[in-house]
């Protein structure tokens, strides 16, 4: 079947007791049992749900997986991925990390044992020099968050082989409709599903998708074991969300580019971060890898001065953290979503105090850039 068609339909069949085309909400912790041992299926509501059944039959389908679980939070998401591996375990990881990920490695991981290194991805040859006889993980994002770098996933999958270890990759800037690392060699996708697959802004979530069935029981255990689950309106809020991701995904790639190619030409822009310009390093690799461009884009203003002058005047963009939704968000990566990151690192990636993000929604294009237009006109010579 089609994208659409799957993320309409796979997981989203109508329910057998009422016929409704929608899958219910079922929200219940709990579920009545004929006799002992013998149930329908479901117990207690951290184990199994049905509407979040769906949700991760649905979700293990769109990045052609076998098995999909979901979580209450792309972090919890991460968190349980990482707690596959044990003490004494090392990980080879992106060296641009979303600011909530190098926080969850260096400050809550590194003390139960698992170690860290930090390498450009988008270097095959630095990852393998990176590798130890203790290494577990390669973990990469890919566009990274905010610099939009990218990782040839093709060619770091062989090194992962080789070397007898996993990858995953975080795809929650592509969604599966603009790119699938499964079918490029990855081992595990991990998503935070608040962002493109929920699509509106109103529900929190995190999901992982594998084919190996061993590791998936062990998954599967740990969801259920640890209990950072997601609830079922939230899975419910996903489950709608991803019926329009095509549709939605395809608006956001248009205004994304429209948006950057503006922002490059504009003389008090210093630079554009956008895959979809052929300015781009990786250009040719994400015409490659990739479907679409996506929404995601950032610009340099020069100063901390420049980029607050843009925050404070936009009015159609809103200034908050998150990604992902129908309408524009913009935010400023070295306050709010890489905060984490110590100054000095920060500096040396290029999450400068003048660098601004955008999440381009789907408003019309010509009104986002109107806004953006008016707001830099508010940058002081």
């Amino acid at each position: 079947m089609g994208f659409s068609t799957d993320a309409i339909h796979k997981g989203q069949e109508a329910d057998p007791a009422t016929g409704a085309i929608i899958v219910p909400i079922y929200q219940t912790s709990t579920f009545v049992q004929e006799e002992l041992g013998k149930h329908k299926g479901y117990e207690y509501a951290r184990t199994s749900n049905p509407t979040r059944t769906a949700l991760e039959k649905n979700l293990a389908c769109l990045e052609r997986g076998e098995f999909g679980y979901a979580f209450a939070s792309g972090m919890a998401a991460i968190n349980a991925l990482m707690t596959l591996f044990k003490a004494g375990d090392h990980v080879v990881a992106g060296h641009d990390l979303y600011g909530g990920t190098f926080r969850l490695f260096e400050r809550v991981l590194k003390d139960f044992g698992l170690t860290f290194s930090y390498a450009d991805t988008t270097r095959p040859e630095e990852i393998k020099k990176a590798i130890r006889p203790e290494t577990r993980l390669i973990y990469i994002e890919t566009p990274t968050n905010p610099l939009m770098h990218i990782t040839d996933i093709e060619a770091v999958s062989p090194l992962a082989e080789q070397a007898g270890i996993r990858m995953a990759v975080d795809n929650t800037f592509m969604s599966p409709y603009l790119q699938r690392p499964l079918e490029l060699g990855a081992d595990f996708v991990v998503h935070s599903t608040t962002k493109y697959l929920n699509g509106h802004s109103d529900g929190v979530g995190g999901a992982v998708i594998l084919r190996d069935a061993a590791l998936a029981e062990r998954l599967k255990f740990i969801q259920n074991a640890a209990g950072a689950v997601l609830g079922p309106f939230d899975s419910w809020l996903v489950l709608r969300g991803v019926k329009t991701l095509a549709l939605r995904m395809e608006r956001h790639c248009q205004n994304g580019l429209a948006i950057a190619q503006y922002l490059q030409r504009h003389p008090k822009v210093k630079k554009v971060y956008y895959p979809g310009l052929a300015s781009h390093p990786q250009h040719q690799l994400a015409q490659k890898q990739m479907r679409g461009y996506g929404g995601m884009l950032s610009f340099e203003t020069g100063s901390l001065g420049s980029a607050k002058a843009v925050l404070k005047s936009v009015r159609l963009c809103s200034l908050a953290e998150s990604l992902g939704g129908v309408e524009t968000l913009i935010s400023h990566p070295a306050t709010m979503t890489h905060a984490s990151v110590p100054p000095e690192q920060r500096q040396r990636l290029g999450i400068t105090d003048g660098l601004v993000r955008i999440s381009a929604g789907i408003e019309d294009v010509e009104d986002l850039i109107a806004d953006l237009d008016q707001a830099l006109a508010k940058i002081r010579p």
